[in-house]
Order: structure tokens, then sequence, then C-alpha cells
């Protein structure tokens, strides 16, 4: 009895503090959808504490006439794509050659990626800017390298540790039948690591959807610029009107968690499985 009294205590602390972390969490966001749709007069009343009166989406149109957010949206969808796209292929190819090529230096090399994830991602943007300078490719083409290479070392780690454990009698069986390396590749290896890919995908959209420094940095076109910087932008042009921010951070925040609903499965497989391979 007393056992059970004790379970029954520690499950109500633990889901108690989880509840709390999750409000903590959820409310924030809440907060910044509900302001969205108040007018500035009904937020200084309350500060958003109150469901509005109304749902009002005049400030939705107002971002998208007055602020381009239309534009650094289009800008974030187009470098998150490319770029995401960009270190799946490349980070695919190098974690199947790593975990199934044979050559001199390959731990080396490796092992070099994995010492590039110890180094803080802010260490590098200005030897990275400069570089891109010289080479005269600021703006939009260097973005998308700078942010391909800083999403290729993690992900090459985390593919090769599944393409590890896949069993090699496929890959014998697609010799047989006549499959190419980079046949094997496509058509047996990637589709059996697609937990890994998730994770991958959406780690790295975080990453490139939520860029800040860099791209503050990078930009110097504001029609070029990515949603992050657009909406500094628009602070910056209406630092009072917190309503139409509000407005352009719920946008904002649509893209990421769509994919990562439509990839929660996934993620939930490769962080699983990667914690059973550790």
């Amino acid at each position: 009895m007393v056992y059970k009294v004790k379970k029954l205590v520690l499950l109500i602390i633990v889901h108690t503090f989880l509840m709390s972390v999750a409000l903590s969490c959820i409310f924030p966001l809440l907060w910044m959808v509900n302001v969205s749709f108040k007018n500035n007069y009904e937020f200084k009343k309350d500060y958003g504490l109150q469901l509005p009166k109304r749902f009002d989406f005049k400030n939705y149109v107002r971002v998208f006439k007055e602020a381009k957010i239309g534009v650094y949206f289009l800008n974030s969808v187009f470098y998150t794509f490319v770029t995401v796209l960009s270190i799946v292929f490349i980070s695919s190819l190098a974690a199947y050659g790593f975990s199934r090529l044979e050559f001199k230096g390959k731990n080396l090399i490796f092992y070099m990626f994995l010492a590039a994830m110890m180094i803080p991602l802010p260490a590098g943007f200005v030897p990275v800017y400069i570089l891109l300078t010289k080479l005269k490719l600021v703006n939009r083409i260097g973005y998308i390298l700078a942010m391909t290479n800083m999403g290729l070392s993690l992900s090459i780690y985390l593919l090769k540790t599944f393409f590890d454990q896949l069993p090699r009698d496929l890959e014998d069986a697609a010799k047989i039948d006549g499959c190419s390396k980079l046949g094997i590749w496509w058509n047996v290896a990637l589709p059996l690591v697609k937990p890994a890919l998730g994770v991958v995908v959406i780690f790295n959209s975080l990453n490139v959807w939520n860029e800040f420094v860099l791209a503050s940095l990078m930009f110097t076109d504001e029609n070029l610029m990515p949603l992050q910087v657009g909406l500094m932008e628009i602070y910056n042009k209406n630092v009072i009107d917190y309503t139409l921010i509000m407005s352009g951070l719920t946008l904002a925040c649509i893209p990421i968690i769509l994919i990562y609903l439509r990839t929660q499965k996934y993620i939930i497989k490769g962080i699983t499985a990667g914690a059973l391979v550790g």
C-alpha cells in the first residue's frame, strides 16, 4: 500500500512538472497568435491576456501589403528548400561512402567532420563572410552555400550511424541484380533510413528558417532578405505596432510547424533508433 502511494505521488509530481514545462512552451505561442488578431487599442488594454472581441485579419492583410512579408516569406521558403535538399543529397552520399567504401584516410576525414561539430557556428561567420565577399558570392548564392556547409557535419554523422546498421545482404542482392553503387544508394539504402532523413530535414529546416545572424551579415539587397531579417526590418519600421509584428511572427511559425507535423513519426523513430544504436 505504501509503495502504491509513493508511486502515485511520484507520478503526480512528474506529470505536474511536465505539464508546467509544456504550458510554459505553448503559452508564448498562443499569446502571439491571440495578439495578432487584436488591434493596438485592445492590446494596450489587456496586453494580449484576453481573447479578442472578434477575430480580425486586418493585421495579416497589412503585413502583406505594407511590410513586404510575402517577398521575405518566399525568399525563406526558397533558401530553406534548396539548402535542405542540398544537405540531404550531399550528406547521404558522403555518409554512405564513409559507411560502405574503403579508401585511404577515410577515418581521418570522418573525424575532421566530427571535429567541425565542436566549433561554435558564430565563430565561423566572419571568415565565411570574408571568403564569400572576396569570391563575390554574398546575398543569395553565398547564403545557401554557407548554410549547406554548416548543416553537413551533423547530418553525415547521423546518416552514417544508420547506414552502418543496414544489413549488407540487401546490397549483395541488389548487386546480383546488376545495380550500381549509386543505384544501391538510391533504391536500397535511402528508403531504409527514412527516420534519419526525417531528423536531418527537420533539424536543418529549423536552422535555415530561423537563422538571423549570418543572414543579417550576408544580405545587402532588401528584396533578397529571408523572413527572419525581414521581420527585424518590419520591427524597425513599426516599433510600436505590436499587433502587426505578432502577425508577422505567426506567419513565420506556420511552415516549421507544418514540416514538424508532417515528419513527426520519422523524427521519433530516428531519435529512438539513434538512442538504441548508441
